[in-house]
């Protein structure tokens, strides 16, 4: 085991570590960030018109009228509909720091490179034209995401070869960093426009269409197997075994592909249809992490109610109102489970675990799929699944959390039994 641990250090730790100090990556991961918030507030709206009672609904009707449900999804649709609009600001808002361009320069170059590559599209009802709000979905994540690492450092570029226009220092600022960002900002244009205009000469016609076809849909078919899944929450837990924030380093990549299978999920249930993804982000928040990665609850209630050693009673108490809101870094930490080769074994096994049983489940049908709502992460187990799958989904959460306890309970035997004898001494 102490081998083990030494060679995925070795290994494993450095590019762990190059990964999570990426600028790109750490960009993608603040313009989710940044967005979460409203995602969260328009699932909720998403979640008021679905309220499985016929009561309720028919009051609504008698109330709003046969219609109701349009004007409660307003907020849905101004949120998730658009999500990608604000992924860009977020992302934007994090790279142009990082390329040393003030924020509000960073976010009006990368929307207005986003909309250049963005066609517009005939309204039927007016003859008039008008942008596709598709394109401004998950659909359209991952040019939003291109468009903005590329349009930022094209004028990083541009600004780093002196290519501005300086004002004497006698200008206001605010107007010294309009000019100054003239230039940059015009081979931006240039550049997205002849982009745009190159695409047009292809098959695909748009860059949506290609990055859709060729990049977004096939990561979001990986995405969506079990493979990618599991391997991605080893990498996970072996990076939280040395004290690397492990969803940091992979979210970057992992959470443009989930939030997509969770979009879609999210519109056929506003639309009544069959939920398309068993993966998506709800999935692995929720089933797979309860009580923060490793699926480590089960362990904090062995803890505060099976622990014999003085210590880890204390550790039980003051970790439990945490766990439960799924944040475990006083577990991670104070166990510790980093650097801890006894409890390697179930920290990475639990969480597969709960992979395998909660995707069997839901594709036998026994459990209803996430329906994409939105929740915060730190939205308590039981409830979480009642929210997002009804009260098998909260049924489920429990049996995971008692199955959970049965793999830890063994190792955390071992350690406390340790730790039992060094209070002896």
């Amino acid at each position: 085991m102490d081998g083990l641990m030494k060679f995925l250090e070795i290994k494993l730790v450095p590019v762990a570590r190059k990964l999570d100090q990426n600028r790109y990556l750490t960009a993608i991961k603040d313009g989710f960030f940044a967005v979460m918030p409203l995602l969260i507030i328009g699932s909720l709206f998403l979640l008021i018109p679905n309220i499985p009672s016929e009561g309720y609904q028919n009051f609504m009707a008698s109330k709003l009228g046969e219609n109701w449900s349009d004007y409660i999804l307003i907020p849905f649709n101004a949120t998730m509909n658009l999500m990608t609009i604000f992924v860009i600001i977020g992302m934007a808002k994090s790279l142009g720091r990082s390329f040393d361009v003030d924020d509000v320069t960073s976010i009006v170059t990368s929307l207005v490179a986003f909309l250049i590559l963005t066609p517009m599209v005939e309204i039927i009802n007016d003859g008039g034209e008008g942008l596709p709000v598709a394109n401004f979905t998950a659909t359209g994540l991952f040019v939003g995401i291109f468009t903005t690492i590329f349009a930022l450092k094209i004028f990083s570029v541009v600004q780093n070869k002196g290519w501005t226009i300086n004002m004497p220092g006698n200008v206001p600022g605010n107007v010294a960093t309009s000019f100054n960002a003239l230039v940059p900002e015009l081979f931006v244009i240039i550049i997205f426009t002849a982009i745009r205009i190159g695409f047009s000469f292809t098959s695909f016609k748009t860059v949506q269409a290609f990055v859709y076809t060729i990049l977004q849909k096939p990561l979001t078919n990986i995405g969506g197997n079990l493979i990618f899944l599991i391997i991605v929450v080893i990498i996970q837990q072996i990076l939280w075994m040395f004290g690397i924030h492990g969803s940091n380093v992979t979210d970057g990549i992992t959470k443009p592909i989930m939030f997509a299978q969770t979009a879609e999920n999210a519109k056929a249930f506003a639309a009544g249809k069959e939920l398309p993804n068993i993966l998506n982000y709800q999935f692995y928040s929720n089933y797979v992490n309860i009580g923060g990665a490793g699926a480590t609850l089960a362990l904090v209630l062995i803890i505060l109610f099976l622990a014999k050693s003085e210590r880890f009673k204390s550790l039980g108490k003051l970790s439990v109102g945490a766990g439960i809101f799924n944040i475990n870094e006083p577990i991670i930490f104070g166990l510790p489970l980093v650097l801890n080769p006894i409890m390697l074994i179930p920290f990475i096994v639990v969480p597969l675990v709960n992979i395998l049983l909660t995707y069997f489940v839901m594709a036998a049908g026994i459990v209803p799929l996430a329906n994409g709502i939105n929740i915060q992460w730190t939205t308590p187990p039981i409830l979480s699944g009642l929210i997002i799958c009804g009260w098998r989904g909260a049924l489920h959460q429990i049996v995971l959390i008692i199955i959970d306890g049965l793999i830890y309970y063994p190792f955390f035997r071992v350690v406390d039994k340790l730790e039992l004898e060094k209070e002896s001494l």
